[in-house]
């Protein structure tokens, strides 16, 4: 005679046996979260010397990494010397103003650091109402300080 725990384990394995079979899949061995990649690795504790060495130089190849795609200041100031000689006029009070055209040119000579702020999703994000399709060169500017 069996158990009442056996029971319940024969009743189950029939059951997802014969669901599995309703549902006409069969059953799968790898569950689906096995497949999520890991986001969260715990901090390495204060014995773990070898792991903490490794965060430390890790991060610091990182830090570097980004450093690096920084504009420094020489880069900014040929790009607003650059952003200023191709403005298109009129300007609106004494903000100047550049349109999409000239925005490219001047995308083409900033160089490979500036290239990625001079897409057409960029240029669309800071036109506003201008009547003649264009961005303000200052707020361009200032969006390439805060991103880059």
């Amino acid at each position: 005679k069996k158990n009442e725990q056996e029971l319940k384990d024969e009743e189950m394995e029939l059951f997802t046996k014969y669901y599995m079979e309703w549902k006409g899949g069969k059953k799968s061995d790898s569950v689906s979260y096995a497949n999520i990649p890991r986001f969260y690795y715990r901090l390495p504790a204060e014995d773990e010397v070898l792991l903490q060495k490794l965060r430390e130089e890790s991060r610091a190849v990182f830090l570097q990494r980004k450093s690096r795609e920084l504009l420094d200041n020489e880069e900014l100031q040929n790009l607003w010397f650059l952003l200023d000689k191709h403005q298109t006029s009129p300007m609106i009070g004494e903000e100047a103003m550049i349109n999409y055209e000239n925005f490219l040119k001047v995308g083409e000579k900033a160089g490979p650091k500036c290239k990625q702020f001079f897409t057409a999703k960029i240029f669309a994000k800071l036109l506003h109402n201008d009547p003649y399709g264009r961005i303000s060169i200052m707020q361009f500017f200032n969006y390439v300080m805060r991103k880059g």
